[in-house]
């Protein structure tokens, strides 16, 4: 009877032996299971059985040294940033400071006629004239009177300085064609003076008709004594002057006239028969060129450039700002996982 027993025992090890023989890899596999069950219990994190410790250290040491590159960075654009909104407010104020001078020529064919204002004493017009091309006849009959084909006016006003002394003046329309060249000539005659040197004033003054059409022309005057310059052309000579008009525009948006003069003298040679005591004074108003000069200040410095670079800076600075906060979250994060990590290790070694 227990004979049968001993067998079948023996037949069922020995079907368990071929089992296992036959599927030794699914054993294995069970065991490794196992095992990597119960670490997973231990540390729920995945990269601790993929990585070593040294290298998840050295990974995250470049990734902090790199934040810190790039904070630095940052920072230092931060710097650039600032200093060029120093710079940009410095220049914008000394261009304010400091207007710039521009000068501009427009062309004309002709000129508001001038005023002409001679201040004769006793001498005495003779001969009043308008020539073109720069040609100007021979003198007849000089020293006597000739034609007066000039539009003249005589005024008397105070003296602006003194208030006391009355003057007298002769008043005379300039030239106006350019293209022309035109030009008026005029004689004057002295009889005698007492004085070592004779010599004539003149003033010159933007506009005639304005002078004409004046309610107060000795008002008129007397602001234009005070604020034009005078002249003189003395006796024995012939004097060119050739005038240039230069407008000024002021801050305040009022323009301000002014003349400039060039001017060339030519000795008068008396071919008179009898010699005369007398003196003769030639003078000539010519215009320079067909240009207005305008003189006015500007202002370089564009406040909406000045503007659009400050928000671009501001911009700038206010990313930079953003980046470097979130730089230093992201370190500090990446610390508090190292250090997570690294008590994770030490309790699983411990």
């Amino acid at each position: 009877m227990p004979k049968p027993e001993v067998s079948a025992s023996y037949q069922e090890l020995s079907e368990d032996v071929e089992r296992v023989s036959e599927n030794p890899t699914e054993e294995r596999e069970g065991d490794m299971e196992v095992h990597e069950d119960s670490s997973s219990v231990i540390l729920p994190d995945g990269e601790l059985g993929t990585t070593t410790p040294s290298l998840r250290f050295s990974k995250t040491c470049l990734k902090n040294v790199f934040s810190v590159i790039l904070l630095f960075i940052y920072l230092l654009l931060m710097a650039v940033a600032v200093f060029l909104v120093y710079q940009t407010i410095s220049d914008f104020r000394e261009k304010l400071k400091h207007p710039v001078m521009s000068v501009t020529y427009k062309e004309v064919s002709f000129y508001d006629a001038p005023g002409i204002a001679f201040y004769p004493g006793r001498a005495r017009l003779l001969s009043c004239k308008h020539h073109y091309y720069d040609h100007i006849p021979p003198l007849i009959n000089p020293g006597q009177p000739g034609d007066i084909e000039c539009t003249t006016q005589r005024i008397n006003y105070t003296d602006p300085f003194t208030n006391q002394t009355m003057k007298y003046a002769l008043v005379v329309q300039g030239p106006r064609d350019v293209k022309k060249r035109e030009l008026v000539f005029l004689q004057f005659h002295l009889n005698e003076t007492d004085q070592d040197f004779s010599a004539i004033d003149y003033l010159l003054f933007s506009s005639f008709q304005e002078f004409v059409s004046s309610p107060e022309k000795a008002k008129f005057m007397k602001d234009c004594e005070s604020s034009y310059s005078s002249w003189k052309f003395s006796a024995g000579f012939r004097t060119w002057v050739k005038m240039s008009l230069v407008k000024t525009k002021e801050e305040d948006g009022s323009e301000t006239v002014e003349f400039k003069q060039e001017t060339s003298v030519v000795n008068y040679i008396d071919q008179r028969t009898k010699p005369r005591s007398d003196q003769l004074f030639f003078v000539v108003f010519e215009w320079k060129d067909p240009f207005i000069q305008t003189v006015q200040d500007i202002i370089t410095a564009n406040p909406w450039n000045m503007i659009a670079l400050l928000c671009g800076i501001f911009l700038a600075l206010f990313k930079a700002a953003d980046f470097a906060k979130l730089s230093v979250k992201w370190m500090i994060k990446i610390r508090r996982r190292h250090l997570k990590r690294t008590r994770q290790v030490t309790n699983h070694i411990s």
